[in-house]
């Protein structure tokens, strides 16, 4: 790409472009001192290629509506050998965040930046690192992350992070953090009126500008909370040294917009609403401070996000697939693309997907599915949700009639609608033409949501511990809103995967707050099991999972399936055993806490595609990509309900290694686990 070519690029995604020289380098002509409170969020970098990086800042003023800063770029921390060097806008319309391209870089390489005001503060110095070239045969490294409440929790996934790659030998250091949505949470508690939950202490982010109060949170009415939240999650010292340490590629997740809501719509309380402009709103909060390469509506405009202008009206129309075709609502989601595929080298290509933005109404909220009522069992048959997921397409499009429930039954109200989906029509085309075409060793999807099937053997459970008989055929799936539940949609990529011989299928996600690591297949036992690729997900950054949750469970009969409470001793999360050995290992357990017996009583269909559970890690994972192996590493840090003191982000849980040869197209992939460090007998 040349100069011409890369300044209309950054034109085309309203970024600023600036154009590095590698010929040339001198030091810094300009007076800097670093300035900390005048650049209150710091420094970010993201979405690199081979060529090319966005650097980001905030630099508010007291007066006017437009001013200029200088950015540099360097070769080094002490700006002596400078290759960039412009000046760049920022506006109030934009909350006074400032974004650059550079382009002009060398592939595979660090670089320092910094932004300077006409007074001569400055921001703090910023790192980044550039992508290899596609044709780079080194092995590619990152860490990916999910759910960093700084509401609920310490981030000192972050700072553990930092502390390892400084001292990591340089091929073994990471070329980029992946974070997989959650990047704030828009639900903000007020510790005045909630100082705890769980066990932790509720953090001040302040009061939400015209907050709206469900429950006990607060929610952004407006764009100005949304701007309000962000900035309190970034002001977290951690945050905000990752994202001056190492580039970041995001991708939003649903509390960027609303916990339960989808297209334009938000939910709270049952209740579903039209939020066209509170859509708009939360796009152009994550665009103003989240540096990337995705896509606005408004067009070549340098410096600020412009967004349309929407109503929220009432949304009752809706095409084949589920999406909202009411204009308003359109439009609002039309104003922020963010699904995109970024190259690293020979190895990895990035293929990111929204999986909120085109989703289809979860079927199983409807008032008809009231009746798929398992009673008192935690778990909902995997039969029913099936049915209704598929829709007019359920068994090669052989629905049946009606949907047994119990000893009864209903009529299938999906029977006459298509299967739902999660990605959307042209997303999902999108993605399938990606897959197909990629050269690369590793074609890793990064899907915000968990694809790997949570479910158990309720069919196993002994008497006394759940009233009444069980409902279903067999297994049972945990409910919750999880790409797991697209049952149709995630067999459709994977048989795809298969049918066109897809080599290097990988996918990584997050925002169950929770370690797993399997096999992506698109059917499991009694259906058959045929695994196409590896899978992943990461425990959140500090966001509480179920696993903590069980912990404040009443005692009952249930309880041990969850969680196994000694008196004197930590607890134990059995809910690990229920999902990978099944009830009766994991009932064992708790009765005894031998391990050795809880394995032995493994059922062995209930979980084949897993190799590792944990529901109450916390920390991040890194991946590390060559040309003949991969390996995901989960890094576990003690829960974070507290800022560590010590430099290294404090002690961890556990290491653990999953480690995969590349396999021919059409065998089974094989994983290798070893456990470094630490104890995780209840997940392996």
């Amino acid at each position: 790409m040349n100069r011409r070519q890369f300044l209309a690029s950054a034109a085309s995604i309203g970024i600023s472009g600036i154009w590095a020289s590698r010929s040339a380098a001198a030091p810094s002509r300009l007076p800097w001192r670093e300035d900390r409170e005048a650049f209150p969020q710091g420094v970010a970098s993201g979405d690199p290629d081979e060529h090319s990086i966005i650097l980001w800042t905030r630099r508010p003023f007291d007066l006017g509506d437009r001013h200029e800063l200088t950015v540099e770029v360097a070769r080094d921390p002490d700006f002596h050998h400078v290759v960039a060097a412009a000046r760049t806008p920022v506006l109030a319309a934009a909350d006074w965040t400032c974004r650059a391209m550079v382009g002009g870089l060398s592939p595979a390489t660090v670089y320092w930046y910094r932004f300077i005001d006409d007074s001569g503060a400055g921001s703090r110095i910023g790192r980044t690192i550039t992508a290899p070239r596609a044709s780079d045969r080194r092995s590619v490294r990152f860490a990916f992350v999910s759910c960093n409440s700084v509401n609920e929790g310490a981030q000192n996934a972050y700072r553990r992070m930092i502390w390892e790659d400084e001292r990591a030998p340089a091929d073994r250091k990471l070329g980029f953090v992946l974070h997989l949505g959650d990047f704030i949470y828009e639900l903000v508690e007020y510790p005045e009126e909630t100082p705890n939950r769980y066990s932790r202490t509720v953090y001040d982010l302040g009061h939400i500008p015209d907050g709206r109060k469900i429950g006990n949170f607060y929610v952004p009415t407006n764009l100005a909370g949304y701007r309000h939240v962000y900035r309190a999650h970034i002001d977290d010292p951690d945050i905000q040294d990752a994202r001056a340490h190492f580039p970041f590629v995001c991708m939003g997740d649903n509390h960027e917009f609303s916990w339960q809501g989808w297209q334009s719509f938000v939910r709270f309380g049952g209740k579903v609403e039209p939020a066209q402009q509170l859509r708009v709103d939360a796009n152009q909060a994550w665009w103003e401070y989240i540096p990337s390469r995705v896509r606005k509506a408004s067009g070549d405009g340098l410096e600020q996000f412009a967004p349309p202008v929407v109503a929220d009206a009432p949304i009752d129309t809706f095409d084949e697939h589920g999406f909202a075709t009411e204009p308003n609502s359109v439009t609002a989601i039309a104003s922020m693309t963010t699904y995109r595929a970024l190259r690293y080298g020979r190895n990895v290509d990035l293929i990111l997907t929204d999986l909120h933005s085109y989703k289809a109404a979860d079927p199983t909220d409807r008032a008809e599915a009231g009746a798929l009522d398992s009673g008192e069992y935690p778990v909902l048959p995997q039969e029913w949700l099936e049915i209704v997921d598929g829709g007019k397409d359920y068994d090669g499009g052989k629905p049946p009639a009606t949907i047994t429930v119990g000893d009864g039954s209903i009529p299938n109200y999906r029977r006459d609608e298509g299967a739902y989906t999660v990605l959307g029509a042209p997303q999902k085309a999108w993605l399938k033409e990606r897959l197909t075409r990629s050269t690369a060793t590793w074609k890793i999807w990064g899907l915000t949501n968990g694809p790997l099937d949570m479910r158990t053997d309720p069919q196993n459970l002994p008497e006394g511990v759940v009233k009444g008989k069980w409902p279903g055929k067999d297994y049972g799936v945990f409910p919750g809103v999880d790409f797991s539940g697209a049952f149709a949609e995630r067999a459709e990529i994977y048989d795809l995967v298969r049918d066109r011989k897809i080599s290097g299928f990988v996918t990584v996600s997050g925002d169950r707050h929770s370690f797993w690591a399997g096999y992506a297949a698109p059917k499991l036992p009694p259906a058959g099991f045929d695994p196409v690729g590896l899978s992943f997900i990461t425990g959140s950054v500090s966001a509480p999972g179920l696993g903590e949750a069980a912990e404040f469970f009443q005692e009952s009969a249930q309880r041990p399936l969850y969680v196994r409470k000694v008196e004197g001793a930590a607890p134990e999360h059995t809910i690990n055993l229920t999902v990978k050995r099944g009830v009766r290992a994991a009932l064992e357990y708790a009765a005894s806490g031998d391990i050795a017996k809880a394995r032995a009583l493994t059922n062995p269909d209930v979980a084949p595609h897993l190799e590792f559970v944990d529901m109450a890690g916390h920390g991040y994972s890194v991946v590390t990509a060559g040309p003949d192996a991969i390996e995901t590493e989960f890094v576990c840090i003690v829960r974070p309900i507290a800022r560590a003191t010590t430099p290294d982000g404090g002690p961890l849980r556990y290491r653990v290694s999953h480690r995969a040869d590349m396999w021919r197209p059409g065998a089974r992939p094989r994983m290798e686990q070893r456990i470094l460090e630490g104890d995780a007998r209840l997940s392996v």
